[in-house]
């Protein structure tokens, strides 16, 4: 008489080796506070988006970043209809206005509304700071990914090229950039895109390294998976969640750095409004009409300071929803 012996395998484990090495800057300060937030720990899990929200909402200050962004989202997109004059047309009989109800930010040296060049520069400065961010992640992103999964000389080769990006001033090299290219908004933000690109490409390289020894990747590869089908599907998933915080800092980084170029004239060419080119027109006016620096100066700092306070609550909430506190 013999028994039936049904065999039995082992289950696939998820081991983890540990997390790989830290990169410098922004990149350090994502991977050294999130180490088990969002890399490491296999394919993501479906139920983890709802504990994310919840624990974003539980932090006040980001909804209130959250809300604004939304808030000034909305005015970039219907501008043409909540500006009360043409952001464009002078007017030099009206020129240097103080705030009154006519115009409620006043005039600037061509006569042209204040208010209605800040709705107008809105458009611009979001338009410009997604430009950088998305130049910034299709090169930063998958060249990291590259690096992190190859090893060997191919991560030497681009690990050297972002260190020599990254170790030049980073305006310095915008500036540089755009006077080879020449000067316009769409030359500003590939500059500034590609100052950025060694952010995304530091923490996509560290993430990569640090699960590309899991089991469920060397499973993926001895079941014939191509190299494209298991970073995609297996290492992506990994490394997206602080890419997405590294391109809320690196989209209110690009505002400031956008404003910085159009205050030098590299930016947009004139007269199309832009908070950068309007605090340059303040500062040439700062003596007859100081109350032109407040208008764009406290929209580039709210923009940057909200940006900031969301990347950061993500993280948090990150954090928070893998501990499962």
């Amino acid at each position: 008489m013999s028994a039936n012996r049904t065999p039995t395998s082992p289950a696939p484990g998820n081991d983890s080796h540990g997390a790989g090495t830290p990169a410098d800057g922004l990149a350090e300060t994502v991977l050294t506070e999130v180490p088990t937030a969002a890399i490491g720990t296999g394919d993501p899990e479906p139920a983890a988006a709802p504990g994310i929200l919840k624990s974003i909402v539980r932090r006040p200050t980001t909804i209130v970043a959250g809300a604004f962004l939304l808030a000034l989202a909305l005015i970039a997109i219907f501008a043409p209809a909540l500006a009360p004059y043409d952001p464009d047309v002078q007017n030099l009989l009206q020129r240097l206005k103080p705030p009154s109800a006519e115009h409620w930010l006043g005039t600037d040296d061509y006569g042209r509304d204040v208010l209605s060049r800040l709705i107008f520069g809105a458009r611009v400065s979001l338009w410009a700071a997604l430009q950088a961010a998305a130049v910034a992640l299709v090169l930063g992103l998958p060249l990291g990914m590259i690096a992190g999964y190859r090893g060997g000389w191919v991560d030497t080769i681009l690990t050297r090229i972002m260190d020599a990006i990254m170790s030049a001033p980073s305006l310095v090299l915008a500036i540089t950039i755009v006077a080879v290219l020449g000067s316009g908004i769409t030359n500003a933000m590939l500059a500034i895109g590609l100052v950025m690109a060694p952010r995304f490409f530091r923490v996509a390289r560290a993430g990569t390294m640090d699960v590309r020894h899991e089991t469920y990747i060397e499973a993926s590869i001895a079941l014939g998976c191509s190299t494209l089908r298991t970073t995609v599907r297996h290492v992506l998933p990994n490394v997206l969640p602080p890419i997405i915080i590294v391109i809320s800092v690196s989209l209110g980084t690009a505002v400031a750095a956008e404003a910085s170029l159009s205050f030098l004239g590299l930016g947009v060419k004139a007269p199309a409004a832009s908070w950068g080119s309007m605090l340059s027109t303040a500062s040439s006016n700062i003596r007859l009409a100081p109350y032109l620096v407040w208008p764009p100066g406290m929209m580039i700092f709210l923009t940057v300071l909200a940006f900031t306070y969301v990347g950061d609550g993500v993280r948090r909430a990150l954090v928070r929803t893998r501990s499962g506190n």
